[in-house]
């Protein structure tokens, strides 16, 4: 068998650890003899957990810990303080060469701190953006970035475009990736100081394939494959997203239990219903991935349940066989 592509997991992390986190890891290992597992946490906790299922043994890995960053906590002073925390515990497996790549459901702060701090970025990368895949009508497109830096400049948002396309290029299976930056209007001229500046310089990158301004209203109709904006914007843009979705859902299930006719319509279409839905589902995808860093860091919703921890785990295949990091350090220029 060819060497497991080994993943560091938070079993803390996440408002359903460990027993959610747990049963993600088994699903992952259940499905792929490609990976490994090493779980950080309270080891009786874990281990307590793991005894409920049945898999191989030689594909999960428990790596104690005594302590736990939870989510109030100031990132920076967590990851100084907290040594034997199961989330810096993981980082560091990462930083050390025993994983490829970590998940965790945890603290959004303390891991893109500790991705950065920790893990570190490739040569040449600036910043390093959180990247999740948000659905549209013609499948998903790549939010960049939505969480990590709220003050990026021009210069950053050219290289989330490079390490965006590399991403739906090699993971994503998207040849020449159309790639669009947020804006208030479709025109050039538009924008704040950020937009205007940023605008010729991607516009000029021969390394992607530039469409212009993309407008909020227009994502979700996915007109482009890669959507860039710097993180305050990113984020606005991804919780509205999430929190209409969200309603949506609602409101459509109210509806068909409102009255007898409206229930027995329900059956009718329960199927087509339940496959579109799905496709709207956030666990489907797994979690995002924080891109320009030695080694893949992907931060999962606090709330996730097994599958999208899962599928959090199994995009490290792809990611490490794709070799990734090796593309994207060939797409930004390194200043020596």
């Amino acid at each position: 068998m060819n060497k497991y592509i080994n993943v560091a997991l938070d079993g803390m992390g996440g408002d359903n650890a460990p027993v959610e986190i747990v049963k993600g890891a088994v699903e992952a290992v259940n499905e792929s003899e490609q990976i490994k597992v090493f779980i950080t946490g309270f080891a009786d906790a874990i281990e307590n957990e793991l005894s409920k299922y049945s898999y191989n043994k030689e594909q999960i890995e428990v790596v104690p810990t005594s302590e736990v960053i939870e989510n109030a906590e100031p990132p920076v002073m967590a990851i100084r303080r907290k040594k034997d925390s199961s989330l810096v515990k993981a980082l560091n497996l990462v930083k050390e060469g025993t994983c490829d790549g970590y998940v965790s459901a945890g603290s959004t702060g303390a891991t893109l701190v500790g991705g950065q701090v920790i893990v570190g970025r490739l040569k040449g990368v600036d910043r390093s953006p959180l990247a999740p895949l948000i659905p549209t009508a013609e499948g998903f497109t790549l939010l960049i970035d939505c969480g990590a830096n709220v003050d990026a400049r021009a210069n950053h948002l050219l290289q989330f475009a490079k390490m965006g396309s590399v991403y739906m290029e090699s993971i994503m299976g998207i040849k020449n990736p159309r790639v669009g930056i947020v804006n208030i209007g479709a025109e050039e001229e538009k924008g704040n100081a950020l937009v205007k500046e940023a605008f010729p310089l991607l516009k000029n990158c021969p390394d992607i394939h530039f469409i212009g301004s993309v407008e909020a209203r227009d994502i979700p109709m996915g007109v482009a494959d890669v959507v860039v904006c710097e993180a305050f914007t990113g984020n606005i843009i991804l919780k509205t997203y999430e929190g209409v979705g969200s309603v949506l859902i609602s409101k459509v299930k109210e509806s068909f239990m409102s009255s007898l006719k409206s229930k027995i319509g329900a059956l009718l279409v329960k199927d087509a219903l339940k496959s579109t839905l799905k496709t709207f589902s956030t666990d489907e995808y797994g979690g995002a991935p924080m891109l320009g860093l030695n080694g893949l860091v992907v931060k999962t919703h606090g709330s996730s349940k097994s599958k999208e921890i899962k599928n959090s785990i199994l995009q490290c295949i792809a990611f490490s066989q794709q070799h990734i990091n090796d593309k994207i350090k060939e797409k930004i220029s390194v200043q020596e």
